[in-house]
């Protein structure tokens, strides 16, 4: 008689425990997550958007598809890129971006150094590291760095120089194309 009391309980806790776990095919009336096939059905509905729905006179005045279009090409074309070599017997890799906003680096390695930083230079000289501009500290061992370019006309300049301030040495640089 135990046995058979103790199995009906444990059927009845699996039954419950499978209804409540999603056995069951109604829809619960919780905040759970939505099924497979309710993310079907409301993707299928009738009040799904299409595409030719909304009209040109609808979209934003702020900028024509022509304005973004010219904006996208700018700024692909304002995307100077380079990759780092070292010099003075150091070791700098890497590559660099530069567009008008910011200078990133990428997969960057430099020598250790106390006191490295950015510029935006027309050479490689100590002398064209003074007439350039400082960009910002650069970490030796950061892969991926940016930084944030005000006021900054990077069309005046054709490398990015990794200099030791501290020491006054050019560690590296990448000639932008």
């Amino acid at each position: 008689m135990r046995k058979t009391a103790f199995a009906g309980t444990a059927i009845l806790a699996l039954s419950l425990l499978l209804t409540a776990c999603g056995g069951g095919d109604q829809p619960a009336d919780d905040m759970s997550e939505p099924t497979a096939q309710s993310q079907t059905d409301d993707m299928s509905g009738q009040d799904e958007m299409s595409d030719d729905e909304m009209s040109e006179d609808e979209m934003s005045d702020d900028m024509s598809e022509d304005d973004m279009a010219d904006d996208m090409s700018d700024d692909m074309a304002a995307a100077r890129t380079g990759e780092f070599t070292g010099l003075n017997d150091k070791a700098v890799s890497g590559s660099v971006e530069v567009t008008d906003t910011e200078v990133v680096l990428s997969g960057f390695s430099s020598d250790e150094a106390p006191d490295l930083h950015v510029y935006l230079t027309n050479g490689t000289e100590e002398a064209d590291v003074e007439a350039g501009t400082e960009i910002d500290a650069v970490a030796f061992d950061e892969a991926s760095q940016t930084f944030t370019l005000d006021g900054v006309d990077v069309a005046d300049y054709d490398t990015v120089v990794i200099h030791c301030d501290k020491a006054k040495a050019v560690f590296g640089a990448a000639d932008l194309a």
